[in-house]
């Protein structure tokens, strides 16, 4: 293992982690055989386009790897890659036997971090495989919302939004991961509670290119038949409250008449989700 000058590092690499709790720059800067290199188990990037690493690969041939990728020790000789996948890639497709490697030292939570944070700045990373990698982060090392946050430098309330997307039904997930759905659309879906209503109007939307706009309309209309269906269609003024409230607390909110009066339902989708929401109201 051939050690080389630091340089920029991981400035370079990650230029926006200073700003995040935990992701701070370092590293050591070394020429490593790339077979000496084996991927990443946290990597949230499922899907890399052939025609985007050939293109990378050429330009890897021309100039080289401009860029190191960002390892860990592994043991037995070998190194863990954390961030720079792509770059891995197209570099073993260009030939090349040795690349720049930082070579760092962290954990599994940091190392997920830092793969997903590098994702999320070098590409457009499609939002259910955020969604997939904040999940994972709650779920094996326990983080909460607020601290995958913090890690990742974007808000609390964001973050929430992302999990959202996992509780459509997977083949609307599957119609924002091909880009057939936007994130906008996927948003305007979760206010229905039925999936399989979540489903057949995202079928309508794909097939119809309607935008998020008519989207918005066309769940309205769709609330408003459940309303009648249900016996207690109520006046449009309340379907304005609830997008309203939808769209500040950006969970579903439901204004259920009686009378004069009424009540409003709130809902949420994990214990984390609930915390916010009450740091929301009682700001």
């Amino acid at each position: 293992m051939e050690k080389r000058a630091l340089g920029r590092g991981l400035d370079a690499l990650l230029p926006s982690t200073k700003s995040t709790d935990g992701l701070q720059p370092g590293g050591e800067l070394y020429e490593l055989a790339i077979d000496s290199i084996v991927p990443n188990r946290f990597q949230p990037r499922q899907e890399f386009p052939a025609d985007e690493l050939a293109e990378l690969a050429d330009s890897v041939k021309q100039n080289g790897l401009l860029q190191p990728v960002l390892v860990r020790r592994k043991g037995d000789g070998l190194f863990e890659l954390i961030a720079g996948e792509r770059r891995l890639r197209a570099a073993r497709m260009a030939g090349l036997d040795r690349i720049p490697a930082l070579v760092r030292n962290c954990g599994d939570e940091e190392s997920m971090a830092l793969a997903l944070v590098e994702n999320l700045q070098r590409t457009d990373l499609n939002p259910i495989d955020v969604a997939k990698g904040y999940y994972r982060m709650m779920n094996e090392f326990g983080l909460t919302q607020d601290i995958i946050a913090q890690r990742i430098g974007s808000t609390r309330s964001s973050v929430a939004n992302v999990l959202r997307l996992l509780h459509l039904p997977f083949e609307v997930q599957q119609l924002i991961e091909k880009e057939e759905l936007s994130i906008g659309h996927a948003k305007v879906l979760l206010s229905l509670s039925d999936p399989g209503a979540q489903l057949r109007l995202a079928r309508q939307i794909v097939t119809g290119r309607l935008s998020v706009r008519d989207a918005e309309k066309l769940v309205q209309r769709e609330a408003m038949k459940g309303r009648r269906r249900g016996g207690s269609a109520r006046h449009s003024p309340a379907s304005d409250l609830e997008q309203q409230l939808q769209k500040r607390l950006g969970t579903r909110v439901n204004i259920v008449r009686k009378g004069s009066g009424g009540r409003i339902v709130i809902h949420f989708f994990s214990w984390e989700e609930l915390d916010g929401l009450l740091e929301s109201l009682l700001k």
